[in-house]
């Protein structure tokens, strides 16, 4: 791998540090305004319930995650398909096309004798 191709992985890595560290600074936003609102809760409470909602932001997050890579390599699997039945008909043709060839160039010289 060259250098561009790792600064291009690297960015990317980068990328996704950063939507995960919003998403999940959103989850604590959203919880903590969540159990400020709810009385009657001790800090432990609090601190529990925001732990389980971030835990549970990240599982979420993973299996759509996985989805999308599963769907990925769905798709990626169908274009290869696709790709190998073409390529297979294009052979077939080209085949056809010189064997016709061929048989017109021995027509015409059988021909001319």
């Amino acid at each position: 791998m060259d250098a561009r191709e790792e600064a291009a992985r690297g960015l990317t890595d980068i990328e996704g540090l950063l939507y995960r560290e919003a998403h999940l600074g959103a989850a604590d936003r959203r919880v903590a305004h969540f159990t400020a609102r709810v009385e009657g809760l001790t800090p432990e409470q609090r601190r529990d319930i925001e732990r389980w909602y971030v835990d549970e932001q990240k599982h979420v997050a993973r299996m759509v995650t996985d989805h999308i890579a599963e769907r990925v390599e769905a798709m990626e699997a169908q274009h290869h398909l696709r790709i190998r039945q073409w390529l297979r008909g294009t052979l077939i043709a080209m085949t056809l096309i010189t064997l016709a060839l061929i048989a017109c160039v021995v027509v015409v010289l059988g021909s001319s004798r």
